[in-house]
């Protein structure tokens, strides 16, 4: 038995209109990730249902190690900064590391 995953009209929208300003990579790595996070969404919710209390851990496990969350930009700031502070005459991202570092100090309440 088969479960197809279709994505919602709205979205396959923003894909087409990505197609002006994004390469055809990008918009079909968009669509992938989507695709693949709905599958691993519905894997994990089976195993929620199926295996009793302690499958939620283990879901949740799972969840965190496929998908982590990108690094808050305070923890990207600090790596920049150390690239920067030693590494400063062989760091290639420092336009991208003093980027990163403006970011975050304009997060900052003044």
């Amino acid at each position: 038995m088969t479960h197809p995953i279709i994505p919602p009209p709205e979205l396959v929208q923003q894909w087409a209109d990505m197609l002006a300003t994004h390469t055809d990579t990008e918009v079909f790595s968009a669509a992938a990730q989507w695709g693949a996070d709905q599958e691993l969404e519905a894997c994990l919710r089976l195993v929620e249902i199926d295996a009793g209390e302690d499958a939620y851990d283990f879901a949740r496990y799972i969840r965190a190690a496929r998908r982590p969350k990108p690094p808050r930009l305070k923890e990207q700031a600090h790596d920049a900064y150390w690239a920067l502070r030693h590494n400063p005459n062989e760091d290639q991202n420092a336009n991208q590391n003093w980027d990163t570092i403006r970011r975050a100090l304009e997060q900052l309440d003044g």
